[in-house]
């Protein structure tokens, strides 16, 4: 795959390994002063002072064209739903509550998901939430202020009783705020018709949208492309930031909840600006079975699994199952769409519970028809939606967008809120597809055939009409898990714009005042002492660095610390050649990444591209570390 850059930078050519690309520092050099951090605290209503408000109405979204062809070629669709009902009910039938959740509710359960409860429990203070309010920008402060002023209004019409006024959460608007950029982080204006195959990951997605609605919708040619035809399927390349491209993998398991956090945020901003309501389905009190297989939670299964598999992501059956039907069925006429036997995958799944984890099932035995009937049987039944019940309606809500970027934009968010157990069995799935499609010629399974089986095992209907509904959403949901398929590999690629944000959010809750109990004092102290004595073992070996020059620790090599002056073309695979070079590149030590620790950031691995000098203006006061990744 190509990849362009989407920030306008002109990538640099290719630059060798060479251990003449990497500058050593003299030990004896001492001098200089550390970069000081810039803090990005400010007034949130600030944020949104030269916006005005919103009105509460928007105009439905357009809808979306669909070409004869698509009309014509739901058959596998249908054919995969009369398999399904024959086989029995989903996993999930009961799950839905009948009753609409009350507002109030749905208002708490919101903000209680994007990391702000405390605004409606009255927990005054400088904690988490008041952090991640003075990072928002303009448009989720708005957001966020019509969820608060909703909820108080909503339990002042129910009880009597005070609560917290959106007045002592938004401060007075300042006309003189404006919104900053973080320092190293480079915006762009964002171009409402831009044609460009280069999805934009510096400016927020509502940004964009605000943008499209000002412009004359009707001009955007993204909006006006038949998304039927595989030929006509726009295909969004990954960028090439120079801060380096960073999957969901490579951040650590903190910063990937405050990635949760403002992708709530930004996800509702973002369908706010395109006309849409996110509504919020109220899941019933249920008890899942805890041992067993089928119909068993994903983090059930993953707790069992690991007692045997430390470290297992996926479930056992899951992997177990692709990896026959990889070994076995890639090449086979009809994978997917032809049912196997129901006697023997009725027969396969009890013995798949009896024998699994006691190693006694025999996979020789089980053909590939049948293993695909059995893979789309655990997805239907587990007791909770892979694509969860909360966000369900969203992803529902994505198949009504016109503009094939805007939906991508959709489901990258979406990817970003979904739990990791669901996130990583989804992307083993789609890895899967991806191999299925490849293989079209000889299996004779396209990629709109593969989406049209898959979206009636991942998108479901209940309730009244949902015979009306599925009929209705049948194309769009096929749609939606043809773009995972096709664009899977940016969907798990973080966003920089959610990376800076989680910057601004860690350099914001590290200026606010500490607690001032005596416990966490002392806690606080005890830290104090440890990192004290630490700077000080790591100032003998090198008392301070002069601008520009970083000292990489690398505990698994023979030298393990190298201070490095950096330049404008030093990538992280250069410093990664060096330390190989100088002790010796072994193919049985796992490879080691370079990693960005601390500072403004949990932890984060480097991609190999990585410009080092741009991680170093935005985050100068990081540790270097080299070591293997845990995946």
């Amino acid at each position: 795959m190509e990849m362009k850059d989407s920030c306008s930078v002109i990538l640099t050519a290719y630059h060798s390994y060479a251990p003449s690309r990497i500058h050593l520092v003299d030990e004896g050099y001492a001098g200089g002063t550390s970069t000081q951090l810039s803090y990005l605290s400010k007034s949130l209503l600030g944020r949104m002072s030269s916006t005005g408000t919103r009105p509460s109405s928007h105009p439905s979204p357009p809808e979306r064209p669909a070409s004869r062809d698509s009309q014509d070629s739901m058959e596998d669709y249908w054919s995969e739903v009369k398999n399904i009902e024959e086989d029995g009910q989903r996993g999930h039938e009961d799950l839905l509550e009948r009753g609409s959740m009350d507002e109030a509710e749905l208002e708490e359960a919101w903000l209680q998901d994007a990391g702000l409860s405390t605004l409606v429990s009255g927990a005054l203070g400088e904690g988490p939430a008041e952090a991640l309010l003075s990072t928002l920008t303009r448009s989720q402060a708005a957001m966020v202020k019509k969820r608060v002023d909703n909820y108080t209004l909503t339990v002042r019409k129910r009880s009597k009783q005070p609560t917290r006024h959106v007045r002592d959460v938004f401060s007075t608007p300042n006309t003189s705020v404006r919104q900053m950029a973080l320092k190293g982080t480079l915006f762009v204006v964002y171009d409402p018709f831009d044609t460009s195959d280069s999805l934009s990951f510096e400016v927020p997605y509502s940004e964009g949208v605000a943008a499209h609605r000002r412009g004359r919708q009707g001009d955007c040619k993204d909006c006006q492309r038949i998304r039927r035809d595989d030929h006509d399927l726009p295909t969004f390349q990954l960028p090439r930031p120079k801060l380096g491209l960073t999957r969901i993998q490579d951040l650590s398991c903190e910063d990937m909840k405050k990635i949760g956090y403002i992708s709530l945020i930004e996800l509702t901003t973002f369908y706010d600006g395109l006309g849409i309501e996110l509504k919020r389905n109220r899941a019933a009190r249920s008890k899942a079975r805890e041992n067993g297989i089928f119909g068993v939670p994903l983090t059930t299964l993953l707790e069992n699994d690991q007692k045997k598999f430390p470290g297992s992501k996926v479930p056992l059956v899951f992997r177990k199952l692709l990896s026959k039907l990889e070994q076995t069925g890639l090449q086979t006429e009809g994978i997917l769409r032809v049912p196997g036997s129901a006697s023997r995958v009725k027969h396969l799944r009890q013995e798949l519970e009896q024998k699994l984890y006691e190693d006694r099932f025999d996979w020789e035995l089980v053909r590939h028809n049948d293993a695909a009937g059995l893979l789309k049987m655990f997805i239907r039944e587990l007791p909770y939606p892979l694509l969860t019940l909360q966000h369900a309606p969203a992803f529902a809500a994505a198949q009504n967008i016109s503009s094939p970027r805007q939906q991508i934009q959709a489901l990258h968010l979406l990817i970003m809120l979904l739990p990791e157990p669901n996130r990583d069995t989804l992307k083993a799935l789609l890895e899967f597809l991806r191999k299925v499609v490849a293989y079209e010629e000889k299996n004779r399974m396209g990629l709109w055939n593969v989406s049209m089986i898959v979206a009636p095992n991942l998108f479901t209907y209940r309730g009244k009409n949902a015979k009306q509904e599925e009929m209705q959403g049948a194309a769009g949901a096929a749609h939606l898990v043809r773009l995972l398929i096709t664009h899977q590999d940016l969907l798990w690629t973080v966003p920089c714009f959610l990376i800076s944000h989680v910057r601004k959010l860690n350099e914001a809750g590290a200026s606010k005042k500490p607690p001032s109990s005596e416990k966490t004092k002392k806690k606080l102290l005890l830290m104090r002492r440890k990192t004290t004595e630490r700077e000080k073992t790591e100032r003998s070996e090198l008392t301070d660095l002069r601008q520009g020059v970083i000292r990489v620790h690398a505990p698994q090599h023979a030298k393990i610390s190298m201070a490095i002056q950096l330049d404008n073309e030093t990538k992280a695979k250069d410093v990664m050649a060096r330390f190989d070079y100088e002790n010796g590149s072994t193919s049985r030590r796992p490879r080691q990444y370079l990693f960005e620790v601390g500072g403004n950031i949990g932890e984060r691995s480097l991609d190999p591209e990585t410009h080092l000098l741009d991680v170093y203006h935005v985050n100068p006061h990081c540790e270097w570390v080299l070591k293997p990744t845990t995946t």
